[in-house]
Parts: C-alpha cells; structure tokens; sequence
C-alpha cells in the first residue's frame, strides 16, 4: 500500500461522506476550516485526487458540466481506499510518530538567550496561542449550535485542550524565570574557546 499523506486521509475522509468532485472537496474542506490540520490548494487537491485514482483508492464515477463552466469528474472513494483508510488512521491514532516540532528544538536552546528576551518571547507565545484558542471556542461554538456528533471534531476538543496545557505551562514557567527558580546565566559570560590558528599558514605542497 503506498504511503498516504495527511492531505490524501483527509480527501479519502471526504470521500468516504460520498461521491464528490475537487472542487465541491475544496468548499467543504474550507468550511470546515481543515487548513487547521492539513494545508489545502485548489491545485493540490485536484492533484491529490488523481494521485489516488492511481493507485486505485479512488474511481471516477461520473461527469456533469453546469452551464458554460467546465466539466466536472465526479470521484468516489473504493474498497482499496476505505481499507487504506481505516489502517492507516489505526496506525496514526495507536502508535506515537517520531515528531520534532520546532518549539522543541527552541525550548532546548533558549538558555542562549538573555532572561529578559527569552520572558518576552514566551509571553508573545503565550498570546498568539491565547488568539488561537479563542478561534477555536468560536468553532466549538459553531459546531455546538448545529448540534454535530462530536465525534466528527473531536480534533477540535483535542487542540484546544493542548493549548491550554500549553499556556499553563509557558505561564507557570515565565513566573518561575522571573521569580529566579529557574537560574538563568546570561549567555556569552563563559570561558570562550580561542580559534584554532595554524602554526604553518602555507598550504601543503602536492
């Protein structure tokens, strides 16, 4: 089975609601506000559709042309498709992926900054992240109103409940900095390493 991409599940999620065509996916995905999870274009989506016909988990089944717009091929999802599908999103749920997030990377060097500039960018994370979290009420608030079974944004609930941990955890850490729980030693105050000079600046003869 070939490897899926995030954008293939989420085309095979889409297909597997009901025949479909790119365009009508791209709409819905958009509506849905699925650039969260996975990022979408027109073109990278008609090319994901065709990159599944190919290896068999789509099939057209239809042809429609509204007015002078152009033909539209109508896709639906196959047996093949849904089986890849439903492994591959027991693989993605079950098994933790090997990931590196920058933030990571970041917070493993943040000592290199100075306390001062290292408090301020994670207060300034702290309030992109709060921006984030408010976006995400107002979807819940959306998806509430219409009364969707939870289980179709439960992604939602789960992001939102990682930015909370996550902001609690950056206030609690900005609060530590400060108060000096954390020691902090202002970068470039150790022992520099003399650069390593020659004691022959000739170059070797060949």
């Amino acid at each position: 089975m070939a490897s899926l991409t995030p954008l293939a599940y989420a085309a095979l999620g889409l297909l597997n609601e009901g025949p479909s065509h790119p365009y009508e996916m791209f709409q819905t995905m958009t509506h849905r506000r699925d650039a969260r999870n996975v990022k979408v274009r027109p073109g990278t989506l008609y090319h994901q559709v065709g990159r599944l016909v190919e290896h068999g988990h789509a099939a057209v089944v239809g042809t429609d042309r509204a007015g002078n717009r152009p033909e539209r091929t109508t896709y639906a999802i196959t047996d093949a498709g849904r089986e890849a599908l439903h492994d591959g999103l027991l693989e993605l749920i079950s098994a933790p992926a090997d990931e590196y997030p920058v933030f990571h990377l970041a917070l493993a060097e943040i000592e290199n900054l100075p306390q001062d500039e290292a408090v301020s960018s994670l207060v300034d994370r702290i309030a992109a992240l709060e921006v984030q979290r408010t976006e995400l009420d107002e979807i819940r608030a959306v998806v509430s109103a219409k009364a969707l079974p939870e289980r179709w944004w439960l992604d939602v609930s789960y992001v939102h409940a990682m930015l909370t941990a996550q902001i609690e955890w950056l206030r609690a850490t900005v609060a530590r900095i400060e108060s000096g729980d954390v020691p902090w030693t202002e970068p470039g105050t150790g022992p520099a390493v003399p650069p390593h000079t020659s004691t022959n600046s000739k170059e070797p003869t060949r």
